[in-house]
């Protein structure tokens, strides 16, 4: 699942991929291929002494731990009544919508309830959640993003009167590769020197070399061993030879596109789910589109959410 050149990635439309999996029988099939490589094992314990069984909803019998279960124990997909291929589609839809999808296209494309649909895709981005934990290039960029309405804008009762600009926003800080290009984007309670500093030694090698503006937050992060150049934004400075932010604005362009124009609002709650959804996107981008999928489906798998969980 390397990066492939551009020309030579595998596309798929989503006619193509239904028509593969024609069938409930196909789509499982794929989902226990990925998860039981190896074999089939209990999710529960361990256990590869196994058997089919006639159990309508959970196909296997465990006779270590005396239990019934299915590919979807111990996932992401625990509980749920859509079908596999409904999934298949849901996870398609998501990985290669660049700028999201909202759940109101999301239900009416699977033909299902709207919350149904808000909570699927709440369920694949959680899958997708720390995809990117580790950077592994020797040139980063670094930026910070505000995301929230704006204090004019908002009724009396909101207004914190506290000023213009960035009050009342939540800040979002990402980190980008040069090479590789991916990308780690976390939301922050502080841009602060104590902050970004952090944010970096958490994902770059001692010796990198980092491009930023000219936040005062970055000031002396060479003292840990980094290479440090920035651009002066508020100069009308925005490339200094190597020395540019460009690629993770291309980032924030495409994250604030599907701020604004699908999802028009995402809560503080839930602001770095879609951050991580915009983040994962962007770092399968180069793969095919099976192979993005698949990816998906790896990291649904040891993770739980549930729906009263999420609207706690």
């Amino acid at each position: 699942m390397g990066q492939l050149p551009k020309s030579k990635r595998r596309r798929m439309s989503l006619l193509e991929l239904m028509d593969h999996f024609d069938t409930e029988e196909k789509a499982r099939e794929h989902f226990e291929k990925m998860r039981w490589e190896g074999g089939r094992c209990c999710p529960r314990c361990g256990s590869t002494n196994t058997k089919e069984a006639s159990h309508k909803k959970m196909p296997y019998w465990c006779s270590a731990c005396r239990k019934y279960f299915s590919v979807k124990t111990g996932t992401l997909m625990e509980e749920s009544k859509l079908s596999y291929r409904k999934w298949l589609m849901a996870i398609y839809l998501m990985a290669t919508s660049l700028k999201g999808v909202s759940s109101t296209k999301l239900g009416n494309d699977l033909g299902i309830q709207q919350k149904s649909a808000w909570f699927l895709g709440h369920r694949i981005r959680q899958g997708w959640a720390n995809n990117a934990s580790q950077l592994f290039g020797k040139v980063f960029e670094i930026d910070e993003a505000y995301f929230g309405g704006l204090e004019k804008n908002k009724h009396k009762s909101k207004k914190l009167n506290a000023g213009r600009g960035t009050v009342g926003k939540d800040a979002v800080v990402a980190i980008k590769e040069r090479e590789g290009k991916k990308v780690r984007a976390l939301r922050v309670e502080s841009t602060d020197a104590q902050t970004l500093h952090w944010i970096i030694l958490k994902h770059a090698v001692e010796g990198s070399t980092i491009y930023t503006d000219d936040h005062k937050g970055y000031t002396g992060i060479e003292k840990h061993g980094f290479k440090h150049e920035s651009v002066h934004h508020s100069l009308g400075e925005y490339v200094k030879g190597e020395a540019h932010v460009n690629g993770v604005e291309s980032f924030w362009a495409l994250l604030k596109r599907g701020y604004y124009g699908v999802y028009h609002r995402m809560s503080v709650k839930h602001l770095q789910k879609y951050i991580d959804e915009f983040s994962n996107r962007n770092n399968v981008r180069p793969m095919d589109t099976m192979d993005q999928i698949n990816a998906t489906i790896n990291g649904l798998v040891g993770k739980r959410l549930k729906y009263k969980e999420l609207i706690a």
